[in-house]
Protein backbone atom coordinates (compact mmCIF):
# COMPACT_ATOMS: atom_id res chain seq x y z
CA UNK A 1 0.00 0.00 0.00
CA UNK A 2 1.08 3.58 -0.63
CA UNK A 3 0.19 6.28 1.88
CA UNK A 4 0.35 9.94 0.94
CA UNK A 5 0.11 12.74 3.46
CA UNK A 6 0.27 16.45 2.80
CA UNK A 7 -0.51 19.67 4.62
CA UNK A 8 -0.65 23.34 3.81
CA UNK A 9 -1.73 26.66 5.31
CA UNK A 10 -5.04 28.08 4.10
CA UNK A 11 -5.40 31.83 3.63
CA UNK A 12 -8.61 33.00 5.38
CA UNK A 13 -9.81 34.85 2.27
CA UNK A 14 -9.93 31.68 0.16
CA UNK A 15 -10.63 29.06 2.85
CA UNK A 16 -14.16 28.11 1.75
CA UNK A 17 -13.13 27.88 -1.90
CA UNK A 18 -10.08 25.74 -1.06
CA UNK A 19 -12.10 23.37 1.14
CA UNK A 20 -14.69 22.93 -1.62
CA UNK A 21 -11.95 22.30 -4.19
CA UNK A 22 -10.19 19.76 -1.94
CA UNK A 23 -13.47 17.99 -1.11
CA UNK A 24 -14.30 17.69 -4.81
CA UNK A 25 -10.80 16.34 -5.55
CA UNK A 26 -11.02 13.77 -2.73
CA UNK A 27 -14.46 12.56 -3.85
CA UNK A 28 -13.26 12.20 -7.46
CA UNK A 29 -10.07 10.44 -6.37
CA UNK A 30 -11.98 7.88 -4.26
CA UNK A 31 -13.60 6.66 -7.49
CA UNK A 32 -10.26 6.00 -9.20
CA UNK A 33 -8.93 2.42 -9.53
CA UNK A 34 -6.60 1.51 -6.70
CA UNK A 35 -7.80 4.22 -4.32
CA UNK A 36 -8.40 2.77 -0.86
CA UNK A 37 -9.15 6.12 0.81
CA UNK A 38 -8.68 9.81 0.07
CA UNK A 39 -9.66 12.53 2.55
CA UNK A 40 -8.94 16.15 3.42
CA UNK A 41 -9.13 17.25 7.06
CA UNK A 42 -8.90 20.49 9.00
CA UNK A 43 -5.99 20.35 11.46
CA UNK A 44 -7.61 20.52 14.92
CA UNK A 45 -4.49 22.09 16.42
CA UNK A 46 -4.07 24.63 13.62
CA UNK A 47 -7.47 25.34 12.00
CA UNK A 48 -5.88 27.43 9.23
CA UNK A 49 -4.12 24.27 8.01
CA UNK A 50 -5.54 21.42 5.89
CA UNK A 51 -4.20 17.87 5.92
CA UNK A 52 -4.58 15.14 3.27
CA UNK A 53 -4.49 11.44 3.99
CA UNK A 54 -4.58 9.06 1.03
CA UNK A 55 -4.18 5.29 0.75
CA UNK A 56 -3.51 3.63 -2.60
CA UNK A 57 -3.18 -0.01 -3.59
CA UNK A 58 0.26 0.41 -5.19
CA UNK A 59 2.65 2.74 -7.03
CA UNK A 60 0.87 2.16 -10.35
CA UNK A 61 -2.41 3.44 -8.88
CA UNK A 62 -0.67 6.58 -7.59
CA UNK A 63 1.04 7.17 -10.96
CA UNK A 64 -2.31 6.79 -12.72
CA UNK A 65 -3.95 9.25 -10.33
CA UNK A 66 -1.16 11.79 -10.81
CA UNK A 67 -1.66 11.47 -14.60
CA UNK A 68 -5.40 12.24 -14.50
CA UNK A 69 -5.88 15.70 -16.10
CA UNK A 70 -8.28 16.73 -13.32
CA UNK A 71 -5.57 16.04 -10.73
CA UNK A 72 -3.16 18.35 -12.52
CA UNK A 73 -5.84 21.03 -12.78
CA UNK A 74 -6.61 20.62 -9.06
CA UNK A 75 -2.94 21.23 -8.19
CA UNK A 76 -2.87 24.37 -10.36
CA UNK A 77 -6.09 25.78 -8.91
CA UNK A 78 -5.17 25.01 -5.32
CA UNK A 79 -1.64 26.38 -5.71
CA UNK A 80 -3.06 29.63 -7.12
CA UNK A 81 -5.42 29.97 -4.14
CA UNK A 82 -2.87 28.94 -1.50
CA UNK A 83 0.30 30.38 -3.01
CA UNK A 84 2.43 27.34 -2.17
CA UNK A 85 2.66 23.63 -2.84
CA UNK A 86 1.76 21.37 0.09
CA UNK A 87 4.36 19.63 2.22
CA UNK A 88 3.87 16.10 0.84
CA UNK A 89 5.22 12.74 2.00
CA UNK A 90 4.77 9.41 0.20
CA UNK A 91 5.29 6.09 2.01
CA UNK A 92 5.23 2.38 1.18
CA UNK A 93 3.44 0.58 4.01
CA UNK A 94 2.20 -2.81 5.04
CA UNK A 95 -0.51 -3.57 7.56
CA UNK A 96 0.61 -4.82 10.97
CA UNK A 97 -1.67 -6.11 13.69
CA UNK A 98 -1.40 -4.60 17.17
CA UNK A 99 -0.46 -8.05 18.48
CA UNK A 100 2.63 -8.07 16.26
CA UNK A 101 3.96 -4.97 17.99
CA UNK A 102 4.65 -6.79 21.25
Amino acid sequence: MIIITASFAVPPATCAEIIALCSEHSARSRNEPGCISHHTHVDCEAPARLFYHEQWLDEAAVAAQFAVPESGEFVKQKSALVGERPEMQIYRAEAVSAGDLG
